[in-house]
């Protein structure tokens, strides 16, 4: 059985092993684990309820992972993305007034609509006209709004009138332990530690713990 499973996945033609995967795999949960929490946050903001929001965005990503691992064989972990959110509920519905049942019956127009330019190969003729810069440029804007999102979260980078954005107070603990997971995530990255990512993620929420930082936020 388990030979079977690597055939078919095809472990040791691609030159990784299960113990890599299991690490990555665990590597990229926690990094993309934040959309159980900020998705609720932004579509509760036009109206929708919070925990079935909770519930939907769990049940979609698990889907999503398991299609795309079983079936299409990618290491590729699927979720709701950051950016359309906050077009449906700051713009649609709250911008222009539109209720978010109304709003949410597009998005399943706008979803078959894709799927039928991705059966007719019409979505791959329009990814490749895109030039290659912009697609770089799309992906380093989605990082980059990630990156701020985890700062601001941090409280490394704050509001600030007069620059719009400003460093945060370093009398504040939650700084600190964002800047001890920076630099412990840097280092073992520049040492080329296996799982680097994942090991900082796992010592900052401990610090986070003993220091009752991540209690706090919770709460």
């Amino acid at each position: 059985m388990k030979q079977k499973l690597l055939d078919y996945f095809e472990v040791d033609e691609l030159g990784t092993t299960v113990r890599r995967e299991i690490l990555a795999g665990f590597t990229t949960f926690i990094s993309m684990a934040y959309i159980l929490f900020v998705n609720p946050s932004v579509l509760g903001a036009a109206g929708m309820d919070k925990g079935a929001v909770f519930t939907a965005t769990a049940l979609a990503s698990a889907l999503g992972c398991i299609l795309m691992g079983a079936l299409a064989r990618y290491p590729i972990a699927t979720a709701p993305a950051l950016g359309i959110n906050a077009f449906f509920a700051y713009s649609v519905v709250i911008g222009m007034k539109i209720p978010w049942q109304t709003a949410l019956a597009g998005v399943f127009v706008a979803s078959l609509i894709f799927i039928l330019i991705t059966i007719f190969k019409l979505r791959e003729m329009i990814i490749d006209a895109i030039p290659a810069d912009l697609k770089y440029a799309i992906s380093g804007g989605i990082g980059l709004f990630i990156a701020f999102l985890g700062l601001s979260n941090g409280k490394l980078i704050t509001a600030n009138k007069s620059t719009i954005v400003g460093l945060g107070s370093l009398e504040n603990p939650l700084v600190w332990l964002t800047i001890f997971g920076l630099i412990v995530t840097a280092i073992l990255m520049v040492k080329k530690v296996p799982g680097g990512i994942f090991i900082g993620m796992v010592l900052t929420i401990i610090l986070g713990l003993v220091t009752g930082q991540i209690k706090h936020r919770a709460g």
